[in-house]
């Protein structure tokens, strides 16, 4: 290999492996609290960080590469680089505050199903009006909450035009309860899993295997449907309290 593009390659690399390590950190932060298990999927987290990723461990270095010139002095060479460095911090940072304000906060409970919450989706005003306890969003997972009951055939009415409208029923911070408050409600909805099974033949395996994995027993398993953005999984419940224990990538309609 020509000397000078050694030396390019030489530049590159290590500007990669600087990134890499940054971006392990940032992936971290984003998979481990932002959107854990399952909602790098249903809520978008995975594609969100390929972008950053693109912007961390790709632009940067490839723009390193083309300024990293054997002719050019070391000192102006490191300005270079570190002028990249910055612009890429720059863009680093506004792509994790967006995945941020993008993040999943609530995993709500809303009539019949369970509906993913992000942070955007979450009207300020309505927000105001929840209680005290809801009125600062999560920081560090997305948490389980529920929509109380309608208190009237008029606010059913609102609530229902409103939602055909673009807000989520699930998103009212003004009907957010605590999720246990509503575990006799939760239960009666819930469907029996035997029904799913019937219904989507070709999931058999993979339900089974999630079932055994989570040391669940068919018999007398339920399960809600979870709307998101991006895809309808199949949550199966604690027969005790009614919280998700198990989330599967089969679309229950």
């Amino acid at each position: 290999m020509h000397a000078a593009l050694r030396y390019r390659f030489k530049w590159a690399i290590g500007h990669f492996l600087v990134s890499a390590l940054i971006l392990l950190v940032v992936g971290g932060l984003i998979f481990f609290v932002w959107y854990p298990h399952p909602y790098r999927v249903l809520a978008g987290g995975l594609n969100l960080f390929l972008l950053v990723a693109a912007v961390d461990v790709v632009l940067g270095p490839v723009c390193t590469f083309a300024v990293a010139a054997a002719k050019k002095p070391l000192k102006e060479l490191r300005m270079d680089v570190a002028l990249i460095a910055l612009v890429q911090v720059g863009a680093l940072s506004y792509g994790a505050w967006t995945v941020f304000q993008a993040r999943p906060v609530y995993l709500a409970f809303e009539i019949d199903r369970l509906r993913v919450i992000h942070a955007i989706d979450v009207d300020p005003g309505l927000l105001a009006q929840s209680a005290p306890e809801f009125r600062s969003l999560p920081v560090r997972g997305p948490e389980l909450v529920a929509v109380r009951p309608f208190a009237s055939a008029t606010e059913r009415m609102e609530v229902t035009m409103a939602a055909l409208q673009g807000l989520d029923i699930g998103a009212r911070a003004d009907l957010w309860v605590g999720y246990d408050t509503q575990t006799q409600a939760i239960q009666s909805a819930a469907l029996p899993l035997s029904a799913l099974l019937a219904a989507k033949p070709e999931a058999v395996p993979m339900i089974q295997a999630g079932l055994a994995s989570a040391g669940l027993s068919l018999d007398g398993a339920r399960y809600l449907p979870v709307a998101s953005r991006h895809a309808f999984w199949t949550a199966i419940l604690s027969p005790l309290d009614a919280r998700p224990v198990l989330f599967l990538p089969v679309d229950p309609y």
